[in-house]
């Protein structure tokens, strides 16, 4: 199994090269406070990506803030977190978040 470490702790020559680095990849959904709206996504750094939506940096969710995070799941592969992204993005998955509603 290979060691978990952190890129960035690594000298910028080696982060690109170390192919020790895992990088874990979060699916999450954020749910419009002010409208029936739910966007679901993926992303290596979660708390950079909510600052993003909530500043309205994303052209998507603008329209949409306030937002709050109703579900996130870390994933090892982003190969994992795409399969677990599209299945939320599908019928049966957005009516599954929209039940984590009551």
């Amino acid at each position: 199994m290979a060691e978990l470490v952190d890129a960035q702790d690594l000298p910028a020559g080696r982060q690109a090269q170390n192919r020790l680095v895992m990088h874990m990849t979060t699916v999450y959904a954020i749910k419009s406070r002010l409208r029936n709206y739910i966007y679901v996504g993926m992303t290596g750094n979660l708390n950079d990506r909510l600052t993003q939506h909530a500043r309205g940096y994303s052209k998507t969710t603008k329209p949409y803030r306030p937002f709050r995070l109703i579900y996130s799941k870390v994933f090892r592969t982003r190969f994992e977190a795409r399969a677990e992204e599209k299945r939320l993005k599908s019928g049966i998955g957005k009516e599954w978040l929209r039940s984590l509603q009551s």
